[in-house]
């Protein structure tokens, strides 16, 4: 997968700038894709020059024109032909696991602190998606269509955050008693 097809699948939900998709993804996709602002506006202006996306320019007061994208024709067949594809499964490659993996060689005591700290991350994206399950889609059963389809990627988030914590209790128990 790439960034371009991501922003294929926010341009399919709503049109926007590049300042629009950019804060989109610091609030949804960007969870399961990041991407910093810069390379959205370079991949969107790839994307203009290829015919996946349509701009117009739209006059502001004071500030440069804000471009506003759309998905084109190209981009939507690109999108077709993406989504038919098969996706190789996600490979786990986790540092903390590498370093769990040594802890005897170190210190554990360091170990397991920075398992805490995952720990603490992990929860606290934890309870960010709840809350937005929570904001919106109070109601999961009466979802269809792409609300059902963005529901289901955040449930999976929120399952793969519920494991990580869960694994993270584990890991610390498991250090604490070693360490007695």
């Amino acid at each position: 997968m790439a960034l371009e097809h991501a922003i294929l699948v926010s341009l399919t939900e709503r049109a926007g700038s590049g300042y629009e998709l950019a804060r989109r993804f610091d609030r949804s996709i960007g969870y399961f894709w990041p991407a910093t602002h810069q390379q959205i506006y370079r991949v969107l202006r790839r994307m203009d020059e290829a015919g996946w996306v349509r701009h117009t320019e739209i006059a502001q007061d004071g500030r440069p024109d804000k471009k506003v994208y759309r998905i084109a024709a190209a981009g939507k067949a690109e999108l077709t032909r993406w989504l038919a594809e098969p996706e190789d499964p996600a490979v786990l490659r986790d540092g903390l696991g590498v370093k769990l993996r040594g802890a005897s060689v170190g210190s554990p005591d360091v170990v397991l602190r920075e398992v805490q700290r995952h720990r603490a991350e992990h929860a606290t994206r934890l309870e960010v998606y709840r809350g937005i399950q929570k904001r919106d889609f109070p109601k999961p059963s009466t979802l269809h269509g792409r609300e059902l389809h963005q529901y289901l990627v955040l449930r999976g988030g929120i399952r793969a955050e519920e494991s990580f914590v869960a694994w993270c209790d584990e890991v610390i128990d498991a250090l604490r008693k070693d360490n007695r």
